[in-house]
């Protein structure tokens, strides 16, 4: 077999030519679509196949205008700006934009330019027109006015085009997509892109998420709908969710659900801020469950706790006894001599279950069904856990978490029993 020879300027072009390396799957679709919904499974390729695009859509539109849209500003910053697959990696020397990080601003040497917005942000997209988007991770926005802003500024052009890059879920926005016949989909696992992924990375997922629930999701891509039997849908998350965080909460508080290790194996530790209003209204305010040793969920817990000025933090303490209270007394130590909080105070809350987590989690589930809780925006990982959990199961760390916060703030619980304290 012949080896053909190519010049170093021939290597590089092949290096930068994406329709040579990416997958049919990967490539821009035929037709007249607005929308490009890629449904695939983590690992598929999504971030990459996204920057193409929009790099792309740069060169053969000078002077055009862009938005690189993500979940936070770290997740657009880190990723679709400055990561291994980002706009930066993805663009060839002879066509590289320059990086404004104070901006949130790339512009290519052809006057096109794209800006880097957070979803979390909704207002900063409110005004700004563009002649194409890429929606990153759509599915896991926390505020569907977001979406609603870009779509409004995406006005520019005779053909305005919008890419949606997700792992699935089956949220409303999603299930309008779908629904709607200017939207070309395509679908893939994260099987499909396993020759360019770690062996390590598919032995760890294999075994955690094969055969579950969360693995048709996360690596087959399949768009589940509620389970049968599970406490939580999402038609009743939806219809109580609220916008803005209201402005006179009488209570806050902040609930851990901690793991019983800190390995790579071991569980989340659930840590949701939950708060009460006066006419005894629930709101969901943050999910910042983490996964890491317990110095670090404990600082977490210390931080949210200061960030929303909560009143109480409470914890789960079956597992972990009085070194669960310790390790949170330790962390608000530390930040208070690091000059990293006002003072050592903390008033927490031991609480131990004596009762079935289903028993537990029972009259949380009828206050949602009265409308009487509202989730501030969405909480994807949260929900989910909501959505599929069936008594029976053992029950997830975000849940667990949101359970305990909602039970302090809204139930009279007498099958818990709790012990409070302040440190001073």
């Amino acid at each position: 077999m012949t080896k053909l020879a190519t010049t170093p300027e021939e290597a590089l072009a092949l290096e930068y030519h994406w329709p040579f390396w990416a997958r049919p799957a990967q490539l821009p679709p035929s037709g007249d679509w607005t929308g490009w919904l890629i449904l695939a499974g983590r690992g598929f390729g999504k971030t990459r196949t996204a920057m193409e695009w929009a790099r792309k859509r740069a060169e053969k539109m000078p002077g055009c205008r862009g938005a690189l849209v993500g979940r936070t500003a770290a997740d657009v910053r880190d990723v679709r700006g400055e990561g291994v697959g980002g706009i930066l990696a993805v663009s060839p020397p002879w066509f590289m934009p320059v990086y404004e990080p104070s901006k949130r601003r790339v512009t290519w040497p052809n006057g096109s330019l794209a800006t880097l917005y957070s979803a979390d942000k909704p207002d900063v997209l409110r005004g700004p027109q563009h002649h194409w988007a890429v929606a990153d991770e759509l599915a896991a926005w926390r505020f569907e006015e977001a979406w609603d802003m870009l779509m409004m500024g995406l006005r520019l052009g005779q053909h305005p085009r919008v890419l949606i890059a997700t792992t699935p879920r089956p949220t409303k926005i999603i299930k309008e997509l779908l629904a709607d016949a200017n939207t070309t989909v395509t679908r893939g696992s994260t099987f499909e892109n396993r020759s360019n992924l770690a062996p390590a990375f598919f032995r760890q997922i294999l075994r955690r998420y094969e055969g579950t629930r969360l693995g048709r999701q996360e690596l087959y891509a399949e768009v589940l709908d509620d389970v049968p039997g599970a406490l939580w849908t999402r038609d009743i998350l939806d219809a109580g969710r609220a916008k803005a965080v209201p402005s006179a909460l009488q209570r806050i508080v902040v609930a851990i659900d901690p793991a019983a290790t800190a390995d790579e194996e071991s569980s989340e530790t659930g840590i949701v801020v939950a708060g009460v209003d006066a006419q005894e209204h629930g709101y969901v305010l943050e999910d910042a469950t983490v996964r890491g040793s317990p110095a670090q969920w404990a600082e977490m817990a210390v931080r949210m706790y200061d960030r929303w000025q909560a009143d109480r933090m409470v914890a789960e303490v079956n597992q972990g006894g009085d070194m669960v209270e310790h390790t949170v007394r330790t962390a608000a130590r530390e930040l208070a001599e690091r000059k990293e909080r006002a003072t050592r105070n903390v008033s927490f809350r031991q609480v131990r279950a004596t009762r079935g987590k289903h028993t537990r989690a029972e009259p949380i589930s009828a206050l949602y069904e009265q409308g009487r809780v509202h989730h501030v925006g969405m909480f994807a990982e949260l929900e989910d856990q909501m959505c599929t959990w069936v008594p029976g199961e053992d029950s997830p760390d975000r849940m667990d978490a949101l359970v305990w916060a909602l039970t302090e703030l809204m139930t009279v619980d007498q099958a818990v029993e709790y012990a409070p304290s302040i440190w001073g």
